[in-house]
Protein backbone atom coordinates (compact mmCIF):
# COMPACT_ATOMS: atom_id res chain seq x y z
CA UNK A 1 0.00 0.00 0.00
CA UNK A 2 2.69 2.54 0.90
CA UNK A 3 4.58 1.68 -2.42
CA UNK A 4 1.50 2.64 -4.30
CA UNK A 5 2.30 6.31 -2.56
CA UNK A 6 5.64 5.93 -3.39
CA UNK A 7 4.98 5.20 -6.60
CA UNK A 8 2.81 7.95 -7.06
CA UNK A 9 4.79 10.37 -5.14
CA UNK A 10 7.66 9.81 -7.82
CA UNK A 11 5.08 10.09 -10.53
CA UNK A 12 3.97 13.57 -9.36
CA UNK A 13 7.43 14.44 -8.46
CA UNK A 14 8.68 13.67 -12.26
CA UNK A 15 6.08 15.64 -13.63
CA UNK A 16 7.05 18.59 -11.99
CA UNK A 17 10.54 18.08 -13.18
CA UNK A 18 9.16 17.37 -17.16
CA UNK A 19 6.93 21.08 -16.63
CA UNK A 20 10.16 22.71 -16.01
CA UNK A 21 11.97 21.03 -18.59
CA UNK A 22 9.37 22.40 -21.18
CA UNK A 23 9.25 26.12 -19.17
CA UNK A 24 13.29 26.10 -19.37
CA UNK A 25 13.28 24.87 -23.23
CA UNK A 26 10.89 27.99 -23.80
CA UNK A 27 13.35 30.67 -22.60
CA UNK A 28 15.72 32.05 -25.31
CA UNK A 29 19.36 31.75 -25.44
CA UNK A 30 21.96 32.87 -27.88
CA UNK A 31 20.85 29.68 -30.28
CA UNK A 32 17.67 29.44 -32.08
CA UNK A 33 14.94 26.58 -30.91
CA UNK A 34 12.05 25.47 -31.57
CA UNK A 35 10.92 25.68 -28.43
CA UNK A 36 11.26 28.49 -28.29
CA UNK A 37 7.78 28.99 -29.90
CA UNK A 38 6.08 25.92 -28.78
CA UNK A 39 4.07 27.86 -26.38
CA UNK A 40 2.39 29.96 -28.87
CA UNK A 41 -1.16 30.14 -29.45
CA UNK A 42 -2.43 31.39 -32.85
CA UNK A 43 -6.16 32.80 -33.37
CA UNK A 44 -7.15 29.94 -36.03
CA UNK A 45 -10.47 30.67 -37.36
CA UNK A 46 -12.21 31.82 -33.71
CA UNK A 47 -10.20 29.22 -31.69
CA UNK A 48 -6.94 29.36 -30.09
CA UNK A 49 -4.87 26.95 -31.83
CA UNK A 50 -1.07 26.07 -30.78
CA UNK A 51 1.58 26.85 -33.30
CA UNK A 52 2.45 23.40 -33.93
CA UNK A 53 -0.84 22.67 -35.09
CA UNK A 54 -0.97 24.84 -37.68
CA UNK A 55 2.86 25.20 -38.52
CA UNK A 56 6.15 23.40 -38.80
CA UNK A 57 8.90 25.21 -36.75
CA UNK A 58 12.37 24.58 -37.41
CA UNK A 59 15.97 26.27 -36.72
CA UNK A 60 17.93 25.71 -40.04
CA UNK A 61 20.78 28.16 -38.72
CA UNK A 62 21.84 28.86 -35.22
CA UNK A 63 20.41 32.69 -34.58
CA UNK A 64 17.18 31.97 -37.45
CA UNK A 65 13.65 30.23 -37.00
CA UNK A 66 11.69 29.26 -39.73
CA UNK A 67 7.98 29.07 -39.48
CA UNK A 68 6.37 27.18 -42.58
CA UNK A 69 2.43 27.63 -42.31
CA UNK A 70 0.37 25.28 -43.47
CA UNK A 71 -2.64 27.19 -44.72
CA UNK A 72 -1.81 30.53 -46.37
CA UNK A 73 -4.59 32.51 -44.97
CA UNK A 74 -3.01 31.84 -41.41
CA UNK A 75 0.49 33.42 -42.45
CA UNK A 76 -0.79 36.60 -40.80
CA UNK A 77 -2.22 35.27 -37.66
CA UNK A 78 1.41 33.45 -36.87
CA UNK A 79 2.84 36.21 -37.50
CA UNK A 80 0.82 38.48 -35.15
CA UNK A 81 0.57 35.68 -32.68
CA UNK A 82 4.76 35.23 -32.59
CA UNK A 83 5.42 39.11 -32.55
CA UNK A 84 2.80 39.47 -29.42
CA UNK A 85 4.30 36.80 -27.49
CA UNK A 86 6.71 38.64 -25.90
CA UNK A 87 9.96 37.53 -26.77
CA UNK A 88 11.33 40.18 -28.40
CA UNK A 89 11.01 38.74 -31.59
CA UNK A 90 10.69 40.53 -35.33
CA UNK A 91 8.88 37.73 -37.77
CA UNK A 92 9.10 38.20 -41.08
CA UNK A 93 6.27 36.52 -43.68
CA UNK A 94 7.38 35.84 -47.11
CA UNK A 95 4.34 33.69 -48.24
CA UNK A 96 3.62 31.14 -46.11
CA UNK A 97 6.99 30.87 -44.84
CA UNK A 98 7.55 33.23 -41.72
CA UNK A 99 11.62 34.37 -40.84
CA UNK A 100 12.10 35.14 -37.31
CA UNK A 101 15.40 36.26 -36.91
CA UNK A 102 16.84 35.63 -33.02
CA UNK A 103 18.51 38.83 -32.27
CA UNK A 104 22.08 38.48 -30.13
CA UNK A 105 21.25 38.97 -26.48
CA UNK A 106 22.64 41.66 -24.66
CA UNK A 107 24.24 41.32 -20.40
CA UNK A 108 21.03 42.56 -19.26
CA UNK A 109 18.70 41.01 -21.16
CA UNK A 110 20.94 37.38 -20.07
CA UNK A 111 21.01 38.37 -16.33
CA UNK A 112 16.98 38.72 -16.72
CA UNK A 113 16.46 35.29 -18.36
CA UNK A 114 18.50 33.81 -15.66
CA UNK A 115 16.55 35.01 -13.27
CA UNK A 116 13.23 33.33 -14.98
CA UNK A 117 15.19 30.59 -15.34
CA UNK A 118 15.49 30.51 -11.18
CA UNK A 119 12.25 31.37 -10.98
CA UNK A 120 10.59 27.85 -12.60
CA UNK A 121 13.21 26.03 -11.15
CA UNK A 122 11.72 27.63 -7.46
CA UNK A 123 8.51 26.85 -8.43
CA UNK A 124 9.88 23.13 -9.43
CA UNK A 125 11.41 22.92 -6.46
CA UNK A 126 7.69 23.74 -4.33
CA UNK A 127 5.66 21.58 -6.69
CA UNK A 128 8.40 18.66 -5.41
CA UNK A 129 8.12 19.96 -1.86
CA UNK A 130 4.07 19.66 -1.74
CA UNK A 131 4.13 16.49 -2.87
CA UNK A 132 6.51 15.50 -0.26
CA UNK A 133 4.17 16.70 2.68
CA UNK A 134 1.11 14.92 0.98
CA UNK A 135 2.95 12.06 1.33
CA UNK A 136 4.21 12.92 4.72
CA UNK A 137 0.55 13.85 5.49
CA UNK A 138 -0.82 10.78 4.23
CA UNK A 139 1.58 8.56 6.26
CA UNK A 140 0.87 10.57 9.42
CA UNK A 141 -2.96 9.64 8.64
CA UNK A 142 -2.33 6.02 8.12
CA UNK A 143 -0.17 5.82 11.44
CA UNK A 144 -3.05 7.29 13.76
CA UNK A 145 -5.66 5.09 11.77
CA UNK A 146 -3.36 2.17 13.01
CA UNK A 147 -2.67 1.12 9.29
CA UNK A 148 0.87 1.58 9.64
CA UNK A 149 3.34 1.15 12.83
CA UNK A 150 5.96 4.29 13.98
CA UNK A 151 8.91 2.37 12.66
CA UNK A 152 7.45 1.99 9.28
CA UNK A 153 6.22 5.80 9.58
CA UNK A 154 9.69 6.51 9.94
CA UNK A 155 10.89 4.17 6.98
CA UNK A 156 8.44 5.52 5.05
CA UNK A 157 9.45 9.08 5.80
CA UNK A 158 13.03 8.16 5.06
CA UNK A 159 12.46 6.86 1.64
CA UNK A 160 9.69 9.54 0.87
CA UNK A 161 12.91 12.27 1.96
CA UNK A 162 15.14 10.54 -0.02
CA UNK A 163 13.39 10.66 -3.18
CA UNK A 164 12.45 14.54 -2.82
CA UNK A 165 16.41 15.16 -2.49
CA UNK A 166 16.92 13.16 -5.49
CA UNK A 167 14.68 15.07 -7.60
CA UNK A 168 15.39 18.59 -6.11
CA UNK A 169 18.89 17.66 -7.13
CA UNK A 170 17.70 16.95 -11.02
CA UNK A 171 16.13 20.51 -10.58
CA UNK A 172 19.35 22.16 -9.31
CA UNK A 173 21.37 20.69 -12.37
CA UNK A 174 18.71 21.44 -14.98
CA UNK A 175 19.20 25.16 -13.44
CA UNK A 176 22.19 24.97 -13.73
CA UNK A 177 22.96 23.76 -17.04
CA UNK A 178 20.18 26.55 -18.15
CA UNK A 179 21.77 29.47 -16.62
CA UNK A 180 25.25 28.26 -17.98
CA UNK A 181 23.78 28.06 -21.80
CA UNK A 182 22.22 31.52 -20.69
CA UNK A 183 25.25 33.02 -20.10
CA UNK A 184 27.49 32.01 -22.50
CA UNK A 185 27.96 34.22 -25.65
Amino acid sequence: MTDELTKDMQRRMTQALDMLHKELGGLRTGRASVNLLEHIKVDSYGSMTPLNQVATVSAPESRLLTVQVWDRGLAKAVEKAIRDANLGLNPAAEGQVIRVPLPALNEERRSELSKIAAKYAEDARIAVRNVRRDGMDTLKKREKDKEISEDEHKRFSADIQKVTDEHIKKIDAQLEAKQKEIMQV
